[in-house]
């Protein structure tokens, strides 16, 4: 149940049809089937959707309100964006009058070195949900059979029981078969799934007390603040293995 809040935010009336936070999830959920109305909560105690309220305090959405929940779920999703980054672009957009969703500018935080924090060059929307059997992921990745066995074996690669992968084994394998091109082997990966797994020890402790409250916005702090955390980790990795490699190259 919705349930009813504050007040309707200044400026609020538009002419737009409006929507339940129930029928914004149904929309949503054709692209994003993770989103739930947790989720929804969450973004709006950030600040980054102010939907509408009734007399009764019930939330009721606009469409440019859709469009903005889709610029941040596919933000989060396909370019591993910290909400505070989205928050950015979001108040930008604002100042100058415009919204998602009449126009579409890419999403540029730049670092210092050109990169988009937090995003790899495996990680477009193959991390979102799917399903892919073991002929799939290998014409999907070039990855070869043996390769696959193999990093397996290693714990690189784990399937989902009864033997079907998701994006990130996906993301994992289409990167093993691009470093196989210069040269390394699976055996030579064994040590990121080794300090993954030390990653995922320290997380899992920042995430924990979160995720143990029964309060669903608690449950969905939790999984952003994992977000975060990873995009956060990337960045960092990259940047120690371009410091590493300077000598290397003579900069």
């Amino acid at each position: 149940m919705n349930e009813p809040a504050a007040s309707t935010p200044p400026g609020a009336a538009r002419s737009q049809p409006l929507m339940s936070i129930g029928e914004v999830l149904a929309q949503l959920r054709v692209d994003f089937p993770d989103t739930t109305i947790s989720k929804l909560r969450f973004l709006e105690a950030e600040g980054l959707v102010e939907p509408q309220r009734t007399a009764a305090g019930y939330r009721k959405y606009s469409w440019d309100d859709v469009a903005r929940l889709r610029f941040v779920l596919a933000a989060q999703r396909d370019q591993y964006l910290p909400l505070r980054v989205i928050r950015d672009q979001l108040a930008q957009w604002d100042a100058g009058g415009a919204s998602p969703g009449r126009q579409r500018p890419t999403l540029v935080a730049v670092g210092p070195d050109g990169e988009v924090p937090g995003r790899g060059s495996q990680e477009p929307a193959e991390s979102a949900p799917v399903r892919l059997s073991r002929v799939d992921l290998i014409a999907r990745s070039g990855v070869a059979e043996s390769t696959l066995v193999e990093l397996e074996r290693l714990g690189v690669l784990v399937s989902d029981p009864p033997g079907w992968y998701d994006g990130d084994a996906l993301i994992i394998a289409r990167a093993v078969a691009g470093l196989a091109a210069y040269g390394l082997e699976p055996r030579h990966l064994r040590g990121y799934r080794t300090a993954a797994d030390r990653e995922v020890g320290l997380f899992a402790q920042l995430v924990a007390p979160l995720v143990r409250q029964s309060d669903p916005a608690a449950q969905a702090r939790a999984a952003e603040t994992a977000r975060e955390l990873v995009a956060l980790s990337q960045q960092l990795h990259a940047a120690l293995v371009r410091v590493g490699l300077r000598s290397t190259l003579g900069r």
